[in-house]
């Protein structure tokens, strides 16, 4: 369903409920690269037409910024044409999953699925973005649904709501402190794993170019060089920073007449932070902590041993 879809063709009824649909997603751009990737998220969708094999529900792993979401919106479109993105916060409540109640002006009681309950409806695939922020609470109303009983229940609306053949559901998840931790129970349901890395060098200039299709080359060759030293130290800097980083020095470079190097130093000094920004110099090395030799722990350990009460 497109934002022109009519309002009409929005409305289902289950068990005398009426429900208003979401509408799908859009994303301007496509991943590129992580081919590896997409393989297996095709893998986990597929089913046998030999038998009643049903599609697995993956959790993508990887740090902020290197583009779970986007590599599963490219693959979820090969399955269908919409492709719901449902984005969980520590906030988000069982009735925010399935079925919203919303009063209207004439004090009636409407119901509105989410972007998850209507992919379930129509067939099309959903991404739960950030599934690690939610609570236990919310994820337990989904247990059935991961299962081979793929339905939910809404208490809200009192029906229950089986989903289609067709649909498909994945789970991304940054690799960084969560609010809460996800129940085993969840996480056996969430099969299998799927880990999005940082790109490799000609991935990342390949990024940098569809979504940059205007950028100066100059700017690019910086930022991608930049971003591939960040990647050697293992720094939390991802791709999603180097386009900022770009979008903002090419402004910078505009309005304030100054050369590409100085814009993308200024650029990345505000957008990853000084620290970090050091890494655009292909001289700069961190220090290296000094290793104790031998004699040099013999001694720390002894002259800071703990003693015993009394002592």
């Amino acid at each position: 369903m497109s934002k022109n879809t009519p309002m009409k063709d929005r409305m289902v009824t289950i068990d005398g409920v009426d429900l208003r649909l979401a509408l799908a997603d859009e994303m301007p751009i496509l991943a590129v690269g992580s081919e590896l990737v997409k393989n297996q998220l095709r893998a986990c969708w597929l089913t046998s037409k030999r038998g009643n094999e049903l599609p697995l529900s993956p959790r993508i792993l990887g740090p902020p910024g290197v583009g779970k979401t986007t590599v599963a919106f490219t693959v979820a479109r090969e399955f269908t044409e919409e492709v719901f993105i449902f984005q969980c916060t520590s906030d988000t409540r069982p009735e925010d999953l399935l079925i919203t109640p919303v009063i209207d002006s004439g004090q009636t009681i409407r119901y509105h699925a989410s972007a998850l309950t209507t992919a379930m409806i129509r067939g099309g695939v959903c991404i739960l973005d950030e599934g690690n922020r939610m609570s236990e609470k919310s994820w337990a109303s989904l247990a059935p649904l991961l299962d081979n009983r793929r339905y939910v229940e809404s208490i809200i609306a009192g029906i229950k709501i089986h989903a289609h053949p067709e649909f498909r559901v994945a789970v991304t998840m940054n690799e960084d402190s969560s609010t809460y931790e996800i129940p085993e129970y969840i996480l056996s349901r969430l099969q299998p794993q799927v880990r999005v890395a940082f790109p490799t060098a000609e991935e990342e200039r390949e990024i940098m170019t569809v979504n940059l299709p205007y950028a100066d080359e100059e700017l690019l060759t910086l930022v991608s060089e930049f971003l591939g030293r960040c990647h050697k130290y293992e720094l939390p800097v991802a791709s999603r920073d180097g386009i900022h980083i770009i979008r903002y020095a090419g402004r910078l470079v505009e309005k304030m007449a100054i050369s590409p190097p100085e814009a993308i130093t200024q650029a990345a000094e505000q957008i990853v932070g000084e620290e970090y920004a050091q890494y655009l110099d292909p001289t700069y090395e961190p220090e290296k902590t000094p290793e104790l030799s031998f004699a040099d722990a013999e001694f720390f350990l002894t002259r800071f041993k703990p003693t015993g009460e009394g002592n």
